[in-house]
């Protein structure tokens, strides 16, 4: 799956449950949820690195983003230069540190210094080993309680087999982005497949060219698209299409919003930062797919004190078939709440889906 999408977004947003284990429940349904875990901390199959933000992505990848290690490492360089002014040889105490007791957390060290502020202004200790990390020497073994990242020398994180195959040309290396985009995709313009994996439009654009020129990709046009598009060789288009899912804000699917508009016709926007009297749909809202469409939109959270799937809203999209979008979405919250060890499904009063939902539920 994960070689399918390229990339599963992680995110400390833990309403429902740890955001990057929606985006396999959507596809797989009701997974073992130890399999994240274990691909990363176990069998390696799972690498953490910058996609588009914080992302899973597969081992076999991680020699294409020694270009972008290079270039964080020259982005870091001034704050860590800074740190080693003020306290000459605490760099190298870090990473001795690490090298000695690793895998560790930055609250682990010995001496972590004091945080500059709230959010992200992180003690010396932090800001050292996250330019380790995002430069490449070293990465996240594994998190622990679910999200404080622990941090240990590449060379026992990353197979060895991985790291000894050769760096790309950093031109390769977009080249076989823009595939890996493109493919999880299907169908995108430039700007699509920029944004996936947050590439430099000059060197994406370049690479999208070279893609069309032997095949792999397919200009192509959309009805009632402003931009042309580009489509995947091999992309099937099927007889029909039975999807059905809850997507996370942060799932490959919808994380682009103004994909999401073209696409589906959904304007979507995520609240958690909105005022709770400024917010139209709620806190943690999940489109629903069914079949190829999005035909609703659920504010969801999980109630672990009550053992309760809480429908706080749930919202349909306009000329959709109410009685059967709440059926399919009844019976996958039903799927979902059995995954997360929820025993009941609570649906409240808001939105103009929730009355046929309760209903269905």
């Amino acid at each position: 799956m994960v070689d399918q999408i390229g990339l599963i977004q992680i995110d400390s947003v833990n309403t429902v449950v740890r955001a990057h284990e929606l985006p396999p429940f959507a596809r797989l349904g009701a997974y073992p949820r130890s399999l994240i875990k274990e691909g990363t901390e176990r069998h390696r199959d799972l690498f953490e690195y910058w996609g588009h933000a914080a992302c899973l992505m597969p081992i076999a990848t991680h020699p294409l983003w020694r270009w972008r290690m290079e270039q964080m490492r020259e982005r870091w360089r001034r704050g860590v230069d800074r740190i080693e002014r003020e306290r000459p040889g605490y760099v190298a105490a870090v990473l001795a540190e690490v090298r000695d007791r690793g895998p560790i957390a930055a609250s682990d060290l010995t001496d972590g210094g004091k945080a500059k502020g709230p959010w992200w202004g992180w003690a010396e200790g932090k800001t050292v080993l996250e330019s380790l990390f995002w430069a490449g020497e070293l990465s996240v073994a594994g998190r622990r309680g679910g999200f404080e990242r622990l941090y240990d020398l590449t060379e026992r994180v990353v197979p060895a087999a991985i790291l000894a195959l050769p760096t790309p040309s950093i031109e390769d290396a977009h080249r076989e982005l823009v595939r890996i985009a493109s493919r999880a995709l299907g169908v995108a313009t430039r700007k699509d497949i920029f944004n996936y994996f947050y590439l430099r439009a000059d060197r994406a654009a370049a690479s999208i060219a070279e893609l069309v020129e032997n095949g792999d990709l397919l200009p192509v046009t959309v009805d009632d698209w402003r931009d042309p598009a580009y489509l995947a060789a091999g992309a099937k288009r099927p007889r029909r299409v039975d999807g059905r899912a809850l997507l996370a804000p942060f799932d490959p699917l919808v994380f682009d919003r103004d994909r999401v508009e073209r696409l589906f016709g959904m304007r979507y926007r995520i609240e958690i930062y909105t005022p709770a009297p400024k917010r139209v749909y709620g806190y943690y809202v999940m489109p629903f797919l069914l079949g190829d469409t999005l035909v609703a939109r659920i504010d969801l959270k999980a109630d672990r004190a009550r053992a309760t799937l809480v429908v706080q809203a749930a919202h349909a999209e306009p000329r959709v078939d109410l009685p059967v979008v709440a059926s399919a979405l009844a019976e996958h919250l039903q799927l979902m709440a059995g995954w997360l060890e929820l025993g009941d499904i609570e649906v409240r009063p808001r939105g103009d889906l929730s009355a046929a939902l309760a209903a269905a539920s």
